[in-house]
């Protein structure tokens, strides 16, 4: 990715959020005060002796008794292994400090109300998870081909420590790199470019595997499927890189991709496609077959890309700047025009004020390509943010950038690159975003096109423990849901809890005092049950007295 070139050359937590009626379609808003009417305590201005008061009558809040939509947006960090640029931090790491870095990475992905990790696996032709396809990587373990002692394996590790925090875990593969200019360790013998040499081509310091080799497209096929099939992962990521990017020779001239062979083979079968077309084709080929493959073997995976910002100069009208459609051969819009993703992630790294690359423009731009309705989640170069030299800009115009997301309809969510930013708290960028956009977490947009089990009805009881009261969750017959949303209506607002769909019971807050409560689980595409509703017999059965447990009902939906 262009990022990377840039950069390059405690225990489960329950979620608590106040929600005052936002709506499940559209980005959740800067939190705001709960809604009030002028409803003042009864006066006494008019008894004997007693002067009217000098300050305005306090007011109390309106609470609906209907439960507010389940607030929805999705928050993604990208975390890089390439280079040791998120994780680990260094090829030379234990097991165990690993797992430490990583759970550490996690908590604070939580702790930031962010709901989904994009975890880099496969950086180069290697794998970050045990796999028979691909050697281990040495990002991990300082030498290719060589498994981490004491074994573990990272994805499997990650996706059970994500899952704990409701995270999703979406896992990111590079589709044709075969080495980073990076790389220190020799090669391992079970590497693509020793068992296929004819398949890698070096280029510029690199070595990519060659799109237009069929039997490159049938590999990575091959590695993805092997994931989706073998791993409890939520989404499958691709970023930017698809044909090289361009470089050039000292004297400034364009090194071409060596792919004379590939070519010559295709036109002596007949393909009539000029060269270029014929490279775009070769990586639509792969995009179509992933989302096929990926849904025939689990139909609730989530399938996304995040291209170079640009399709191409001149679209909008304002745009200048780099043309992958012609240089990376990525016909992004037609991926999505086609359906081919279930969310779409162009990289928009500029600010909203830099008039030839506008975010604001772009996004609006790729939202209007989006006939298939399929998820915007646009994603921000959040390293720049707070930082130093060229490109970098203030923490306020992070901020700026997601409100310009919120309010462009048709978006739904961001993905920041990087979570290094974030583990430093670079310019106090956390803080900001605690303070202003994320001060109030959301679930991941549901995805209603793919397909899932329906989310079971839930139960819902109170029990009176010794501790306080506690809800006692089950479900209708035997399926375990993906989440459990819990909101408690108190007198000042609506409480959103989200915890996981193994819960069974769950201490209610001291302090919240709630009236009833309202409960729904959730599939893995997001899709809701109808809720269950409970009300409280008591105001102090919150906080550990006794009182007679209230069964709850269904809501009609």
């Amino acid at each position: 990715m262009r990022r990377r070139r840039a950069l390059v050359a405690n225990g489960a937590m329950l979620a608590l959020f106040t929600v005052f009626g936002c709506r499940s379609t559209a980005p959740i808003p800067t939190p705001t005060e709960p809604s009030t009417s002028a409803r003042p305590e009864p006066s006494r201005a008019n008894a004997p002796g007693r002067m009217a008061p000098a300050t305005p009558a306090r007011v109390r809040p309106v609470v609906s008794a209907e439960a507010p939509p389940l607030a929805r947006e999705f928050r993604g960090v990208w975390v890089a292994s390439v280079a040791n640029i998120d994780w680990p931090s260094k090829r030379t790491l234990s097991t165990a400090e690993q797992q430490a870095e990583l759970i550490a990475l996690l908590d604070r992905a939580a702790a930031l109300k962010l709901n989904a990790v994009l975890f880099q696996i496969r950086p180069a032709a290697d794998a970050l998870y045990a796999s028979k396809i691909e050697p281990w990587s040495e990002y991990l373990t300082g030498a290719q081909g060589r498994a981490p002692v004491p074994f573990w394996d990272p994805l499997a590790f990650a996706i059970t420590e994500a899952h704990a925090r409701n995270l999703e875990l979406h896992a990111w593969f590079n589709p044709y790199r075969a080495r980073h200019t990076d790389a220190k360790s020799p090669l391992a013998k079970t590497h693509i470019a020793r068992t296929n040499p004819s398949l890698v081509k070096p280029y510029a310091g690199y070595l990519w595997m060659d799109p237009g080799e069929p039997a490159v497209r049938a590999r990575t096929l091959r590695v993805v499927l092997d994931v989706v099939k073998r791993y409890d992962v939520d989404g499958i990521h691709l970023d930017d890189y698809f044909y090289p990017y361009p470089a050039t020779d000292k004297r400034g001239r364009a090194i071409a991709f060596p792919d004379d062979r590939s070519f010559k083979r295709y036109r002596a079968k007949g393909g009539t496609l000029k060269r270029p077309d014929w490279r775009r084709r070769n990586v639509d080929l792969l995009v179509e077959e992933l989302h096929t493959g990926i849904h025939k073997a689990k139909p609730w995976v989530r399938f996304g890309i995040s291209p170079f910002g640009i399709w191409r100069p001149g679209f909008p009208a304002q745009v200048r700047g780099f043309d992958a459609y012609e240089q990376l051969h990525a016909d992004a819009r037609k991926w999505l025009r086609e359906g081919w993703v279930d969310y779409f992630t162009p990289q928009l790294y500029w600010p909203t004020t830099r008039r030839e690359q506008a975010y604001p423009a772009l996004l609006e731009w790729w939202v209007g390509e989006n006939v298939m309705g399929r998820h915007m989640w646009p994603g921000n170069f959040t390293s720049r943010a707070g930082g130093v030299g060229s490109g970098a800009f203030p923490v306020s115009e992070l901020v700026e950038q997601i409100r310009v997301t919120r309010g462009q309809v048709g978006a739904t969510g961001n993905v920041h690159f990087s979570m290094k930013s974030f583990l430093t708290n670079q310019a106090g960028m956390n803080d900001s975003l605690l303070a202003g956009p994320y001060a109030a977490p959301a679930l991941v947009p549901a995805t209603p096109w793919l397909t899932a089990p329906a989310p079971p009805l839930p139960t819902a009881r109170l029990a009176e423990t010794a501790a306080g009261t506690r809800l006692v969750l089950r479900t209708v017959g035997t399926a375990v849901p993906w989440q459990y949303a819990i909101r408690l209506r108190t007198d000042t607002a609506w409480i959103t809890m989200v915890v996981s769909g193994s819960t069974t019971s769950w201490a209610i807050p001291t302090g919240t005092s709630p009236t009833s409560l309202s409960v729904v689980s959730l599939n893995r595409v997001g899709t809701e049950s109808p809720p269950v509703s409970v009300t409280f017999p008591t105001r102090t059965g919150v906080s550990g007295s006794r009182s007679t447990p209230a069964r709850g009902r269904v809501d009609a939906p």
